[in-house]
């Protein structure tokens, strides 16, 4: 007995010594799942480092190539698992066989200890053999683990050209590179990069001196009517030789309560840079003097209303002799002008004027210009262009054209009560209802936000394009942008993009209004209540019905207050007039971000009704400030055949229609829809197309066409002045800089050019499926009839 005591000690005490191999077989044991675990995250880290180090393959490849990388990493973290736990399997006592073998030692010989010894012995052979198997499962999982790596690798970079091929047959129109459809998208326009905006005078031009006395005016109308307005004022002063005193706008004026920070004209312009810009054109203070302010309250100074094709004759020969006598005139402008947009040739020099005052001198207040170019920011963050889409859809134009046909139910109605009255008012000579269809194929009716989305989607603008919705008033709602939103969700305006504490800084801190909620009926007396009581019927009496339900003040504002209700629009109330002014502010702010846009699209420009519009006048502005950029002047009767051509497959067009779409809209871009614009809008505004006036030409060239002259002989095209030395030479530098900053981006599309030449040789046939395809699967989400 003692023997067997003594060997319980001796193996206890083995046992319980253990090694460093032990120690290091117990932790690994203890945590190996957390080992599998940085195991498969390093793999994860590693081949997404790897992959997207490699620019020319797509997305969906990197990730199969992530996913591929992680499994093989997992399956050498898993062998080398399965390892660690088939020792440890090994190395725990069994209780069978740990027990035989136990038996068969002590059934040996002890004498001296010798069985002890030689069952230590045993046990280590049987770790060493262990440890050899160990080193030999971890090295065949790792190769397993390398060649399974390289397979991988292999087959995903033989699949890399497949994708890149199926990227690029994606618009088979435009031949291949990225960097070629760019410049055709984005411009900028070749023909039209020798045009210079240049509004400076170019003959004797003295500083005004003694003044024949002060006009004041007062102008009304929305946005493009002000801008316009303010613009031929100037002019007149100039005429005149008056002092213009700056002009109020009856929008922010009449308003109660707005805010008493930004009054008149500092609602929309800055009027320190108003007056310092215009000091050697004419003199203009902020007010009258004090001995005039009395009489003019007395309105002792005469008064006039000119139209908006007013001539200058009209001037010097009516109001210049009234002005001399008694000092002051007072001009009321509401057409949207004062001054005839045509001026006679010997008169270049005030049409030069109004581009120094729309294009210099009306700078918005600072608070609209931050605000806008911290919306312009917002909208290349992405670091991409952006297109700005004007609709039209204006209730007064809509119902000066006879568009009620083209809407449905109430819309209808309000456009049909809206022209019942312009033609009240004389401002519309024609009948009451109008064939809307015949309209629209005439151009006379704006393109609906659906027919502008398939226009653009068949100039090839990606799903992904960012347009901006520029316009305070969208007459139709979200409902009639539904179709659009559809096609290009990215479609964002001012009240996407900025937050509404930001609006509201812009309004300014304004006076509450009175409020307007319905007040109950007055408490009655119980002398009033007897008498009602002996006056009623005869007994027993139904009980009076409940009383009505309230209404309260948002359930008045707008036309669905009164449409349900009475046939005759009730005048505009407080709230009413408030939101007219503060639409001034979201004018500017939209004409700011379109007019710094990389491309514009006008959904109804150039109406007809001779009144400025807002799609013009951006037009105009993006014209003068840089002629090459991407601006469409499209024909609407030609769209608009078009769109009827291809009525039944609008989702599916035509390589032909789509080829006759690009077409018209790549000419309006160029000479062409310069003219065509020249002829169609400048008549009802200058400042639509101040051309050649306020422009000149850097070089001549034999491309450059002669003279275009108009119908009226009055020159639109061609004869433009030679730019000064100093302009070219600056111009000279620019480009150099600009050359130089994009030769690694053409040597770059031309080399994907050069790589991808065979697949823009591919059968057009492919392309037509593929393109068809690819409609019809965009085509289930975007169905207008959903």
């Amino acid at each position: 007995m003692q023997p067997e005591r003594g060997e319980r000690r001796v193996t206890k005490g083995m046992a319980g010594s253990p090694s460093s191999f032990e120690s290091i077989r117990s932790w690994v044991v203890e945590h190996k799942l957390r080992t599998v675990g940085c195991l498969w995250l390093s793999g994860i880290g590693s081949s997404i480092a790897y992959n997207w180090s490699r620019p020319n393959m797509k997305t969906s490849v990197k990730i199969i190539h992530a996913r591929l990388h992680a499994q093989a990493l997992t399956l050498a973290a898993l062998a080398g698992a399965a390892v660690v736990e088939y020792y440890d399997h090994q190395s725990k006592p069994r209780s069978n066989g740990d027990a035989g073998s136990g038996s068969r030692r002590r059934s040996q010989p002890r004498g001296d200890g010798q069985g002890v010894v030689e069952g230590l012995k045993c046990e280590l052979c049987f770790k060493m053999c262990h440890k050899s198997k160990i080193k030999l499962a971890a090295l065949v999982g790792i190769t397993l683990s390398v060649l399974s790596l390289f397979v991988h690798l292999f087959v995903a970079n033989y699949s890399v050209g497949d994708f890149i091929q199926y990227k690029l047959r994606e618009d088979y129109l435009y031949p291949v590179g990225h960097k070629l459809r760019h410049r055709r998208l984005w411009g900028p326009v070749s023909s039209l990069e020798v045009l210079q905006p240049y509004a400076k005078p170019r003959s004797f031009y003295p500083v005004p001196g003694q003044q024949n006395g002060f006009i004041y005016a007062k102008i009304s109308g929305g946005f493009e009517k002000i801008r316009s307005s303010i613009c031929d004022l100037v002019a007149i002063a100039r005429l005149l030789n008056a002092t213009l005193v700056i002009p109020e706008i009856q929008q922010s004026v009449r308003s109660k309560g707005i805010s008493p920070k930004f009054r008149s004209f500092s609602y929309l312009y800055d009027e320190e840079q108003f007056i310092a810009s215009l000091s050697d054109d004419v003199i203009v203070v902020k007010s009258l003097p004090k001995d005039l302010k009395e009489a003019r309250k007395k309105t002792k100074f005469p008064t006039v209303s000119p139209k908006a094709s007013t001539s200058p004759s009209f001037y010097t020969r009516e109001v210049l002799p009234k002005l001399k006598q008694s000092k002051v005139m007072r001009i009321l402008v509401s057409d949207g002008g004062c001054l005839q947009p045509i001026l006679p040739s010997n008169m270049d020099e005030y049409q030069r004027l109004r581009c120094r005052v729309a294009f210099h001198a009306l700078q918005f207040r600072s608070e609209i210009q931050a605000l806008g170019n911290q919306m312009v920011e917002r909208l290349r963050g992405t670091g991409g262009p952006y297109l700005s889409y004007h609709p039209g859809f204006v209730r007064d134009t809509l119902a000066f054209h006879g568009c009620a046909e083209l809407f449905q139910d109430v819309h209808t109605e309000l456009i049909q009560y809206t022209r019942k009255q312009l033609i009240k008012q004389g401002t519309v000579d024609e009948d009451l209802v109008v064939d809307s269809f015949a309209r629209k194929t005439n151009g006379s009716c704006p393109l609906i936000p659906e027919e502008v989305g398939l226009l653009l989607r068949a100039m090839g603008y990606p799903p992904n394009t960012i347009i901006y919705l520029a316009g305070s008033e969208t007459f139709g709602g979200q409902r009639i942008l539904v179709p659009l939103r559809a096609m290009y969700t990215n479609l964002v305006d001012r009240t996407s993009l900025c937050t509404k504490k930001e609006l509201s800084n812009l309004i300014g801190p304004e006076y509450p209004l009175p409020s307007n909620l319905p007040q109950p009926p007055p408490v009655k007396s119980e002398k009033q209540l007897i008498e009602e009581w002996k006056k009623a019927g005869p007994r027993p009496r139904p009980l009076p019905p409940p009383p009505a339900r309230p209404f309260y003040q948002h359930e008045k504002e707008g036309w669905y207050g009164w449409i349900a209700e009475t046939d005759t629009e009730p005048d505009p109330s407080s709230m009413d007039i408030r939101k007219q002014a503060h639409r001034l502010l979201w004018d500017a702010l939209d004409y700011y971000v379109s007019v710094e846009a990389d491309a514009f699209f006008p959904g109804f420009n150039n109406d007809g009704s001779g009144w400025p519009d807002f799609s013009s006048l951006v037009m105009g502005h993006r014209s003068y400030q840089t002629a090459s950029g991407v601006t469409y002047r499209p024909n609407r009767k030609t769209l608009v055949g078009l769109l009827s051509s291809m009525h039944d497959n609008l989702y599916h067009p035509t390589h032909n229609w789509t080829v006759l779409v690009r077409d018209h809209l790549n000419k309006s871009l160029g000479v062409d829809g310069f003219i065509a614009e020249a002829e169609s809008s400048k008549t009802a505004s200058f400042l639509s197309h101040p051309f050649p006036e306020c422009s000149c030409r850097t070089s001549k060239s034999s491309d450059t066409p002669g003279h275009v002259m108009s119908r009226s002989g009055k020159l639109l095209y061609g004869n433009e002045e030679e730019c000064p030395e100093w302009m070219v030479r600056g111009l000279a530098m620019a480009s150099q800089k600009a050359t130089g900053a994009k030769d690694e981006d053409v040597e770059e599309g031309e080399l994907l050019e050069d790589d991808n030449e065979t697949d823009g040789q591919s059968d057009s046939d492919n392309g037509n499926r593929s393109d068809t395809n690819r409609s019809m699967e965009q085509d289930e989400e975007m169905d207008p009839d959903d």
